[in-house]
């Protein structure tokens, strides 16, 4: 019984029987007393008929016929006072009434007769100082006997209403226990499960809600594996490799000529290990947000030209040609300088990675209207709109252009969005004027900037 008063269904039809209940009150309060004041309007006009009936009798003299009218009246609770020369023929009239009635004048009021209260009517008669007065108990004290007759209506209001309650209760919870069922499905891993949007509009907006989470997280895991996928192949990559290297060492079949070549390949492969398993282990901070950032002064051109020199060591003669564009005057921004750079060569390894020889590769920075701006541009293959949608979604481009050109591991560019993001800014992704791919960046100056 507990549960049950615990639960939606409880609580509802709880209410609804409380409602039901004082409904029921409210209305024998007001049914009743209505019911009394009828019943007494009633009466005093039947008696204010029968008193000129009863005055005609009396006046035509016709004693037989008088015995029996006031017999009559006297069975329903009706009593007859003859007034003969200003004197009533029996006590327990108001004296005032006797007077009046004896005056010539016409009665019809409500006083004390015999000590309870009555309606009281009294009509002259031809003569001197005569009258004829009835007199009727009020209907005072009757309220038993009208919830008496009421009382099988009032409770089948109240049955009614908890039967209304229990099914209203009914139809409220049901859409939530079908949204509770599908939650079940849901953390037990089924992801097809939709809910019908049957009902009010409120059950169709949950019903809504439910199956775009369904959706989202059909899509989510869809691309969590597609993504996992991705990172295995990046890593048994490198692992092959250096696992391919080692063995050849361990067998002797690389000599001490080959053994330096063998290192050093060895060597690069680990590093990009390490440079992937650090980006999975950023990614992972970045999205517990986590990641300490230490946000200070920074002047965006030095730190563009800074560089611009370092990734200068890359584009050899014979490679992409890099080009630097920084205003001369520092363009100062709050942020973290070590994360900004960590962008920047993110950016330009991607580029760097698909750029042909002789392809231009730029670094530019300049003050924007409220945010200052750093761009990384290559004249590059570049992307389609479709892949701009996508592009700083994890492993999105990897699976789009695996096996058609040199892709990475598919983080760099979530781990940039996620990094600027944390620092305030925003990162969009374009068509370059060079022909390639462009890569803006937007930091706040510093006093729009919240470190």
């Amino acid at each position: 019984m507990r549960d049950f008063l615990r639960s939606l269904t409880g609580r509802v039809v709880l209410v609804t029987t409380a409602t039901a209940v004082v409904a029921v009150i409210v209305t024998a309060m007001v049914a009743v007393p209505v019911a009394i004041r009828q019943l007494n309007t009633q009466v005093r006009a039947e008696l204010v008929e029968k008193s000129r009936i009863v005055v005609e009798l009396l006046a035509a003299e016709r004693p037989a016929a008088r015995e029996r009218i006031v017999s009559e009246l006297r069975r329903n609770d009706v009593e007859v006072y003859l007034i003969r020369r200003g004197v009533v023929d029996r006590p327990g009239l108001p004296a005032r009434v006797v007077r009046q009635v004896a005056a010539g004048s016409t009665v019809n009021t409500r006083g004390m007769v015999g000590g309870r209260p009555s309606f009281v009517v009294g009509r002259p008669l031809s003569g001197n100082d005569s009258g004829v007065v009835l007199t009727r108990t009020a209907a005072s004290g009757t309220f038993g006997r009208v919830l008496d007759s009421i009382w099988i209506a009032l409770l089948a209001g109240l049955a009614g209403g908890i039967a209304a309650g229990a099914v209203l209760a009914r139809f409220i919870a049901r859409p939530i226990r079908l949204a509770a069922r599908a939650a079940g499905k849901l953390s037990a891993g089924d992801r097809s499960v939709r809910i019908s949007r049957r009902g009010p509009a409120e059950s169709a907006e949950l019903a809504d809600a439910l199956n775009q989470l369904a959706a989202a997280l059909q899509v989510s895991e869809g691309r969590e594996r597609d993504f996992l996928l991705s990172v295995s192949h990046e890593l048994r990559t490198p692992l092959s490799t250096i696992r391919g290297y080692a063995e050849a060492l361990a067998d002797g079949v690389v000599g001490p000529d080959g053994a330096a070549k063998a290192g050093a390949t060895m060597l690069a492969e680990s590093e990009r290990l390490d440079r992937l398993i650090s980006d999975l282990l950023v990614l992972a901070r970045l999205e517990a947000a986590d990641l300490p950032l230490d946000v200070v002064p920074v002047d965006l051109s030095e730190l563009v030209r800074t560089a611009g020199e370092a990734w200068s060591a890359r584009c050899t003669p014979d490679g992409p040609a890099l080009r630097v564009e920084a205003p001369p005057e520092p363009l100062l921004v709050q942020t973290d300088p070590g994360r900004i750079r960590q962008v920047l060569d993110g950016l330009c390894e991607n580029a760097l990675r698909v750029l042909p020889a002789g392809a231009p590769l730029v670094l530019a920075a300049r003050a924007g209207v409220s945010a200052a701006v750093v761009e990384v541009r290559d004249g590059g293959p570049g992307f389609t709109d479709e892949d701009l949608a996508v592009a700083f979604e994890r492993g999105a481009l990897n699976r789009r252009y695996r096996g058609v050109r040199k892709v990475g591991s598919g983080l760099g560019l979530a781990l940039a969005a996620r990094l600027v993001t944390r620092l305030g800014g925003t990162i969009t992704a374009g068509h370059a004027p060079e022909g390639g791919a462009m890569f803006t960046v937007e930091l706040p100056y510093p006093t729009r900037t919240q470190p």
